[in-house]
């Protein structure tokens, strides 16, 4: 994977739980990292189809792999154009050198 096609700029974040003076929870996001990323929108494809049990992601990024970092299916993906759950993260060829994330968006309600 070059940088030619790593042109999306995205920001893996963890959600974290604080509780204020009063004792009241409130839910705020922390960023891990800011990287970028290859981003591949769902089409019609045959990879796509063979990527039937993943039926509601929507995108696939695409990333180096970040020391001392370990991305989970707990942490969600900004972009540009929108918010993303993360709902499959896979080591590429098992080296350890890009890490390869399917994603659904997150539509506001309302």
């Amino acid at each position: 994977m070059s940088f030619g096609k790593m042109n999306t700029f995205i920001d893996l974040i963890r959600k974290v739980t604080v509780k204020d003076s009063e004792g009241f929870s409130v839910e705020s996001d922390e960023v891990i990292a800011s990287v970028r990323a290859y981003r591949e929108g769902r089409h019609g494809t045959e990879i796509w189809a063979n990527r039937a049990a993943f039926s509601e992601a929507t995108d696939l990024f695409r990333f180096r792999s970040i020391p001392g970092v370990t991305v989970t299916t707990t942490m969600l993906i900004a972009c540009e154009d929108g918010r993303f759950e993360i709902t499959s993260v896979e080591d590429v060829k098992g080296r350890g050198m890009y890490i390869e994330v399917l994603a659904k968006e997150v539509k506001p309600s309302g």
